[in-house]
């Protein structure tokens, strides 16, 4: 990989482009930013990379070509104004110059397919707060041609560049990127663009999803949607910047709410700087749900958009923030996506049990509105068959339905909570104890530590709340207990337990050195971090007459714990 501080003075080089070649630069750029094989991560089992990582302890090419690139004085801010140009703002569109570029481009079949696409929409009939290029739509295609070259090349150039931003935002420099992002005013201008250029028209969308760092073979607008759900997932997760993506009107909406239910605002939502915000009716936010809701079920622009909402509601779950989306008929639409629609994609599903899993979580209004919309025992069974097909996919909405139950079942005094509690069909089948089992023996099950990734090892994570929550109600034997005669049931001694052993020993190694997991299991459960350490401390325990130590359960000749499979 190209080592760009080596590059003599990359800094004036970089600064003399004008916008066009720092486009260009970008595609470059892209590649030498970008870790080998990053679109593959889910592929990587945890132990592999937990290995790889002990060998490479110092930053990689990769990450100190970010910080080249950060120091160059005004890059970041470039990158932000052509982000966020308009199409008839973009300069040095000298058409002779440019008709290399062309000849390249027409023999790109989807690239031309666009142009055509583009040049006929053009002549359709426009809405009257379309945008000041529309008065093309009366002209000849000869005169359209054009207008709609220089509209596929400028996204062409917004891929490139937003690329280049989302990666910065998910490297080591994430918080001095978000700084800059926030200050050249990146989400306002995104948003300006929202219904001229990002989601002008309906694009049909039925590729694959794509990984964050595979080769994509879609259509230049393909291309850019995707790039820019991308970039506002990154941009929310897990940051206070997320209310960027609301505007002044919904921002005071956000603090009528905390006020109506008189909890306190949250702090990030409090030092919100006001001047930075989206402007316009509408926020980004509120624009992309309803591009969402308008979406085909199995279209897979419905990975992206549920993965951008689920990244603004992730971290400390906040009742505002939920409700905020619970008002514009986000649940019912989710509900109706895995239960109604027909919608077979796996990923799509995925992001959807996601997504209502943070919308849910401690949440008895959503509850009360689940109850409301999945009013059929069919219905019910319905949803109950999506979540079972695939436990790897729906587990964290189980998760959510279990930590919610364990909290409303210790609000005893709130009248509203226990009218839903006996009502929720959902809440009830989760307070069967028979049901909890059921999706414990199936958790630890479907996971060893040869097959853990990223995208599996959350089935773990699960399992343990599951324990942590009947260990805090004196309960932990009983579920052990009833995990052993499981295996006995089911003829294979000590396979299940044995498994379970080996799993929480990688947990201790894997997420006792990582400060950034552990905060975000401490943040999505609420259970102290403390807390998930004492509880695998104690299912570890070697005591065999420990009625809480995984070993009091697993007979002596099915025993299997003593090799050490970290080392292989």
């Amino acid at each position: 990989m190209i080592q760009l501080e080596g590059i003599p003075n990359l800094s004036g080089l970089v600064q003399s482009f004008d916008q066009q070649q720092l486009a260009n630069f970008c595609r470059i750029l892209s590649v030498t930013i970008s870790e080998p094989d990053i679109g593959n991560d889910d592929k990587h089992t945890l132990l592999a990379k937990n290995a790889q990582q002990k060998r490479n302890a110092s930053p990689s090419r990769a990450e100190v070509n970010q910080v080249t690139l950060l120091n160059i004085p005004g890059f970041i801010e470039r990158l932000c104004k052509l982000a966020t140009r308009k199409v008839s703002e973009a300069t040095g569109a000298n058409f002779l110059q440019e008709l290399e570029d062309w000849y390249t481009w027409l023999d790109n079949a989807l690239v031309l397919d666009a142009l055509m696409q583009m040049a006929t929409e053009e002549a359709e009939p426009s809405s009257p707060e379309s945008s000041d290029e529309s008065s093309l739509a009366t002209s000849p295609l000869r005169h359209r041609l054009p207008q709609s070259m220089k509209t596929v090349h400028e996204i062409m150039y917004k891929v490139e560049v937003l690329y280049v931003l989302c990666v910065l935002l998910m490297g080591r420099q994430r918080n001095q990127v978000h700084k800059m992002l926030a200050e050249f005013r990146l989400i306002p201008g995104l948003n300006n663009l929202f219904d001229k250029l990002i989601w002008r028209k309906y694009t049909a969308s039925n590729h694959v999803v794509h990984g964050q760092n595979e080769n994509c073979d879609c259509s230049p607008e393909i291309s850019f949607k995707i790039q820019f759900l991308r970039l506002l997932q990154s941009f929310s997760d897990h940051h206070e910047n997320k209310y960027l993506l609301l505007n002044n009107q919904e921002l005071n909406e956000l603090s009528a709410i905390s006020m109506k239910a008189n909890i306190p605002e949250v702090e990030a939502l409090v030092n919100t700087d006001r001047s930075l915000v989206c402007d316009g009716k509408k926020g980004l936010l509120t624009r992309l749900l309803t591009v969402m809701k308008r979406e085909p079920p199995d279209s897979s622009f419905r990975f992206w958009q549920a993965r951008a909402v689920e990244s603004f509601l992730r971290g400390a779950t906040s009742y505002a923030d939920q409700m905020f989306l619970l008002k514009r008929g986000l649940l019912e639409h989710i509900l109706f996506c895995i239960i109604d629609s027909g919608c077979t994609s796996r990923d799509v599903l995925q992001s959807y049990f996601d997504l209502l899993g943070e919308l849910m979580k401690f949440n008895i209004d959503a509850f009360k509105r689940f109850n409301k919309y999945v009013n059929t025992p069919e219905k019910f069974q319905a949803f109950l068959t999506q979540i079972n097909s695939s436990l790897v996919d729906s587990n964290m909405l189980v998760r959510c339905i279990v930590l919610s139950l364990d909290r409303f079942e210790s609000q005893t005094e709130d009248v509203k909570v226990m009218e839903v509690l006996s009502e929720c069909c959902l809440l009830s089948y989760m307070a069967r104890v028979e049901n909890r089992l059921s999706f414990l023996f199936r958790l630890i099950n479907i996971i060893n530590v040869q097959t853990l990734t990223q995208e599996n090892v959350s089935c773990l994570n699960t399992s343990l709340v599951i324990l942590m929550l009947a260990r805090r109600k004196a309960k932990l034997p009983f579920y052990l207990n009833a995990l052993r005669e499981k295996e006995y049931t089911e003829k294979y001694p000590g396979c299940l337990l044995n498994n379970f052993h080996n799993l929480l020993r990688f947990w201790q190694r894997h997420y006792l050195n990582k400060d950034k997991d552990s905060t975000c299991l401490e943040n999505s459960s609420c259970i102290p971090f403390s807390y998930w350490k004492e509880t695998v401390s104690v299912l570890l325990g070697s005591d065999r007459t420990s009625h809480c130590a995984i070993v009091s359960y697993i007979d002596e000749p099915f025993m299997d714990l003593d090799r050490d499979f970290l080392e292989d």
